[in-house]
């Protein structure tokens, strides 16, 4: 009960998020930090009463500084580096240009990264589309496409797989779910067609037009020295998921080597060198790159100021959701390929997706399967597994903070002008068009 209890603030939270752009705009937006601050206190003060202030204190200083202060910095590090590239030149904003970007960002995604994708060509799609009027929906599958499902077929492409990966997947594994990315891929882009068309259709009959003066197609990219910095993020990633397992980096008992902040809370040396080189890339994108670029690509620091400040509290606020499912996982009875994927994907919509994967991987670990995946927490069968990796990584896209590309992608999109959906808003459209497209998944692959 008192478990349940301390969710509330979480929930609380993520109400606010919900309602208060709607009811209270211009409130919202100057004083987000201080719901923050509320929702938070609301969790830590009863925690205090019901746990004592030193498990409490343990617990927020765990998920800020293993969990948020890795998350913020990976972030910020790929927002100034891809804030720093910029695509110049003709190509305009069709339905099937605009279907060919996403493809091509959806396989890129586990290349670089959801994250990674998502910075680098979020600012690019929205200048293709800058002459239109009716354009939430590209955004919209943007993040369906580049910011969640492009992920799965790499440790690199979504941290869950990253995590997996540092329990015994083979690195190359993930590859296994290409033709379930391709199917829903495919799905995806006619039904993205049909509406973009529907939409572009109403934008010329209402005199628009894009600038196509210039015959051909001629595309420019400046910046892109930044490349080898954005390149440099992902290998701090892949550093951070492989330096915990070397014996140099590891005590005598196995245990990770770091600086002890609070009791069993340490700031390990894999997640100092990672969050090193992040600063350093950051650092040099900015020196190296001629100021004139950040304004054509309209830079602010209001996207990563606004993600900053709501994800500090969805990470301390979520804390005892995550605590229940960790002692309630094992319990749950779910055993069958189908039911992993849709209580992972459930869970990943709105908590965060490597611990909801991490969880259901050591369940799925103890239900005694004898071929398949060896890992460290146990033989996991092949579907159990695909399952379990499609559903944290695919149903990120169900809410803006399923996945932390999702919100950034909502937060430059409404600063450059595009009316996106409210929470509940965006969620009607994932109801309405990745449900019914993760039923068909279960149909073909999971039954």
């Amino acid at each position: 009960m008192n478990s349940l209890l301390l969710c509330i603030p979480f929930a609380g939270l993520l109400l606010c998020i919900a309602v208060m752009p709607l009811v209270k705009p211009e409130w919202w937006e100057k004083h987000q930090a201080l719901a923050v601050i509320v929702w938070s206190l609301l969790f830590i003060i009863p925690s205090i009463v019901l746990n004592g202030a030193g498990e409490t204190t343990e617990t927020v200083l765990e998920c800020i500084v293993n969990d948020y202060l890795t998350f913020i910095v990976l972030l910020f590090g790929l927002f100034c580096v891809s804030g720093n590239i910029t695509l110049e030149g003709n190509l305009a904003g069709s339905p099937a240009v605009n279907a060919l970007f996403l493809a091509f960002g959806t396989l890129l995604s586990s290349c670089i990264g959801t994250t990674g994708a998502s910075m680098l060509l979020v600012r690019p799609m929205i200048k293709m589309n800058s002459w239109r009027k009716n354009k939430a929906q590209i955004m919209i599958f943007f993040i369906f496409m580049i910011s969640n499902m492009g992920g799965c077929l790499t440790p690199i492409g979504d941290p869950p797989l990253l995590m997996g990966f540092m329990r015994g997947v083979p690195f190359f594994w993930s590859l296994h779910l290409f033709p379930i990315l391709i199917f829903n891929m495919i799905l995806l882009l006619i039904i993205f067609y049909l509406i973009d068309k529907k939409q572009y259709r109403k934008d010329i009959a209402n005199g628009l037009r894009p600038d196509i003066s210039k015959p051909g197609v001629d595309i420019k990219v400046e910046g892109l020295h930044n490349i080898v910095f954005l390149v440099a993020i992902v290998v701090a990633v892949i550093l951070s998921g492989t330096l915990p397992s070397l014996p140099m980096f590891q005590d005598a008992a196995g245990n990770v080597l770091g600086i002890t902040i609070y009791k069993s809370v340490k700031l390990t040396f894999p997640a100092m060198i990672e969050i090193a080189i992040i600063l350093l890339a950051a650092l040099l994108s900015f020196k190296t790159t001629n100021e004139k670029i950040r304004t054509q690509n309209h830079f602010t620091w209001g996207a990563i100021q606004e993600v900053a400040i709501l994800f500090i509290g969805i990470f301390i606020t979520m804390q005892p959701a995550l605590a229940l499912l960790k002692t309630m996982g094992p319990n749950l009875g779910i055993t069958e390929p189908y039911q992993m994927f849709w209580a992972t994907g459930f869970l990943s919509s709105f908590l965060d997706n490597t611990p909801t994967y991490l969880v259901f991987l050591t369940t799925a670990g103890t239900l005694g399967f004898t071929s398949g995946i060896v890992t460290t927490v146990g033989t996991i069968s092949v579907k159990i597994l695909t399952a379990i990796s499609c559903g944290a990584v695919f149903m990120g896209a169900n809410t803006y903070i399923g996945n932390a590309p999702n919100f950034m992608v909502k937060s430059i999109s409404d600063e450059n002008g595009i009316r996106m959906p409210s929470f509940f808003g965006y969620m009607g459209w994932s109801l309405c068009i990745l449900v019914p497209v993760f039923f068909i998944d279960m149909l073909v692959f999971f039954l």
